[in-house]
């Protein structure tokens, strides 16, 4: 079975044409982070056969394609860098991860605005190192207190580090959400993370009754479950990476792991880079393409 057949553009669209918000969930916008697709398809299976009543609309589209079908990160240019004001005015197709931008957009365009009380949007990513699964939210419009009715622990101000994702495009045409990174790439955790987080987003934005369901899902049961160890961190430094240099990250580094100052993080150009800070160091790059080293957080 080809990829294209097994994850379409839109992995699944369920109402009960109720009035209420659009849910609008991504996965696979890296090809090598095919975890969030597969919870999609495993929730969508569960919604219609079920059939459970939501208010509302949820839909959910996959990411890059190509990249999926090749586990790579991307073909020409990272699609999570991609949704800039510059390109989306200039309407350019000429990568293929631009291409893919455009019919992302062409799906939400479906769903406008005037149609629903509010949009939501949850990306689904993981980490090339290990993790705990962690929500990354841009501090624009009430993005921050969404993300703060969910589980897991919070990172604010990635997007306006790194920019040019998805959840900044989403943001500034005011869509309210997150990025959800359900953990390590290749972690059998990651898919029911993900899964937890898509039950719990129904249940918030579209109303969803989990106790309604035959079985009440065991993944949002596990993902509420981190509600008391909630913790929020910023981001104090990003150790970036250009093409052609040389870097190495020291091994066996965790997201959120402690670090303290004259600890040697990496190797980049040759030269040792060691921590100016007592912090946490948040997503060491442990995986060949990428052009962030990892960056250093502080807890709020």
């Amino acid at each position: 079975m080809s990829l294209e057949k097994k994850y379409p553009r839109i992995l699944g669209q369920y109402t009960c044409n109720k009035p209420g918000p659009l849910l609008f969930i991504s996965g696979g916008v890296h090809g090598n982070e095919p975890s969030g697709v597969q919870a999609l398809q495993k929730v969508f299976a569960q919604l219609e056969l079920e059939q459970p009543n939501i208010k509302g609309t949820v839909v959910a589209v996959s990411g890059n394609h190509k990249a999926l079908q090749e586990d790579v990160r991307f073909i020409d240019e990272d699609l999570n860098r991609t949704w800039t004001e510059e390109n989306i005015t200039s309407k350019k197709q000429d990568t293929h991860e631009k291409k893919e931008m455009f019919s992302i957009i062409e799906v939400l365009e479906q769903f406008p605005e005037a149609d629903f009380e509010k949009r939501y949007f949850l990306d689904c990513h993981t980490t090339s190192s290990a993790s705990k699964p962690y929500i990354s939210v841009q501090e624009v419009n009430d993005n921050d207190a969404w993300a703060h009715r969910f589980p897991p622990y919070i990172i604010r101000g990635f997007s306006d580090i790194v920019y040019g994702c998805i959840d900044h495009y989403l943001s500034r045409i005011g869509v309210t959400g997150f990025v959800f990174e359900g953990g390590q790439h290749t972690s059998p955790d990651a898919v029911k993370h993900h899964e937890g987080m898509i039950w719990l987003a129904l249940s918030k934005a579209c109303d969803l009754d989990l106790n309604g369901l035959k079985h009440y899902p065991e993944a949002a049961s596990y993902m509420e479950a981190m509600r008391d160890k909630q913790k929020t961190f910023e981001i104090e430094y990003r150790h970036e990476i250009k093409d052609g240099d040389s870097f190495k990250m020291e091994s066996g580094y965790e997201n959120f792991q402690p670090i303290k100052k004259g600890e040697l993080l990496a190797k980049h150009n040759g030269s040792e880079i060691r921590s100016e800070w007592d912090a946490f160091i948040f997503m060491p790059l442990y995986q060949d393409q990428g052009n962030d080293g990892f960056f250093v957080v502080r807890e709020v």
